[in-house]
């Protein structure tokens, strides 16, 4: 009898990589020690590995009172792993070790990491993983701080970390509302969101272009291979955020008002307005009561989770970089060209394509996730019972997607089978559906023949 061979393809391992870490941390989250108090089910332990490693944020049991000391470290190490990617990790083991990348990880990880193939990709990692470790312990120090009465060592360690890469845990259960007028806290969360969310490739570019503004000043030449201007992918994953974050703020603090968030003066509405904006990058800290807000604004919180932040990165959803991809191919269909146009290039078909593929995708797994939660969550009820259950649902599910973990409240109150169908859309929206279609198809033949072609009417 022939034996069937199953064939790891590279670009399934990140796949594998993901749902071992999970599966472990699940285990390791449903022990004793991890527990400060009752026993959790295997459900709600897996959820919480899912979000963790998913960088969501999203948990169906407190994490500041439902785990020990040691579960919390484990979730702050699932953080950590999900945050730079497993295969990241995998791939700096093997520079480290034989001082080479394999072909296979380079594959994998290249296309999200590195835009400048010209850049040496092992060095790229090691600067990567130590710009990491730089900025979370600067973070943590300044969140100590700003504060050392409210974060201890740990907290402000946990707060860094989970901020940094855009997971958006607390150890509290009011997120960060007790720092709501708190300038300084606040600063340096957004930084670390913003930073996190920005992409590895661009992080390690903009360090380069700072460290060169003492030697542009004197006028003195770079050092040969030294990057002295910024690319232009990164000016437009830097402009479009900054775009994002202001128009996001102007109507947060525009829409809500005293009457919403009664303990709040116009400076701290104008604070709250930028903290809920840049969380919206897939972060999941709130500084306010999302269930008081108005509708208005928390549709405008799910176009913002929706698009996420940049490639390579923490953060999650439809990303920054396709964002601006399809909206340039949408203007050059209103203008008439056949090329969509950034700044002074033209972006490659083959990206519009794959953008306009991701946005299909995405669309199409946020709607059906939405229906099945609405039978799951909804018991099929009339309408006028359901209130505002259809609005907590579509931003559950963007939320879940996107791996941003802000909630109206749904996520406590799941069923288990509504905590499965969030589970498998944080694993989903980490990797991506580009990832999950191009698994699928690399165990496909390809045809060598083509179909004959007939007109079909559209529009």
């Amino acid at each position: 009898m022939k034996r069937i061979k199953f064939r790891v393809t590279p670009i399934t391992l990140p796949i594998i990589l993901f749902a071992g870490a999970i599966a472990l941390g699940a285990i390791l989250l449903h022990s004793r020690p991890a527990l400060a108090g009752p026993a959790i089910s295997w459900v709600d332990a897996l959820f919480t590995a899912t979000s963790a490693i998913c960088v969501t944020g999203l948990t169906t049991v407190d994490t500041g009172t439902t785990y020990s000391l040691f579960g919390q470290g484990v979730v702050l190490l699932l953080i950590q792993l999900g945050g730079l990617g497993i295969m990241t990790y995998t791939a700096l083991i093997y520079y480290l070790i034989r001082q080479r990348v394999a072909l296979n990880d380079r594959f994998v990880i290249g296309q999200g990491l590195q835009h400048d193939k010209s850049q040496p990709f092992g060095s790229l990692l090691v600067r990567i993983v130590t710009w990491t470790l730089v900025i979370e312990i600067t973070g943590t120090i300044l969140l100590y701080a700003a504060d050392s009465r409210g974060f201890t060592l740990f907290a402000a360690l946990f707060h860094a970390v989970s901020a940094f890469c855009n997971a958006g845990f607390s150890l509290y259960s009011d997120s960060l509302m007790r720092w709501q007028a708190d300038l300084g806290v606040n600063l340096v969360i957004m930084l670390l969101i913003i930073t996190g969310g920005l992409g590895f490739a661009v992080v390690v570019e903009l360090n380069d272009w700072f460290a060169a503004i003492p030697r542009r000043w004197r006028r003195r030449p770079a050092p040969r291979g030294r990057i002295v201007k910024l690319s232009w992918y990164s000016k437009i994953v830097l402009l479009t955020t900054f775009f994002l974050i202001v128009i996001g703020a102007a109507g947060i603090a525009f829409f809500e008002s005293c009457v919403t968030q009664p303990a709040c003066g116009r400076g701290v509405t104008i604070l709250a307005g930028f903290f809920q904006s840049v969380t919206c990058r897939t972060a999941g800290f709130n500084t306010v009561d999302l269930t008081m807000m108005t509708n208005v604004s928390l549709y405008l919180m799910i176009i913002l989770m929706f698009i996420g932040g940049g490639s390579g990165s923490c953060a999650g959803g439809l990303k920054v970089g396709t964002f601006r991809v399809l909206i340039a191919f949408l203007g050059a269909q209103l203008k008439g060209r056949s090329q969509a146009v950034i700044g002074r290039f033209a972006v490659e078909k083959k990206i519009v394509h794959e953008a306009l593929v991701l946005l299909f995708f995405s669309v199409v797994i946020i709607l059906s996730a939405a229906f099945l939660l609405n039978i799951t969550e909804g018991g099929l009820v009339p309408h006028p019972q359901s209130r505002d259950l259809e609005l907590k649902i579509l931003f559950e599910t963007v939320s879940a997607y996107a791996t941003v973990g802000l909630s109206l409240g749904l996520t406590t109150t799941l069923t288990v089978l509504g905590k499965i169908i969030i589970i498998l859309l944080m694993f989903t929206g980490r990797l991506g559906p580009i990832v999950l279609i191009a698994a699928v198809q690399s165990y496909q033949r390809k045809e060598l023949f083509q179909w004959p072609e007939e007109r079909l009417l559209i529009g």
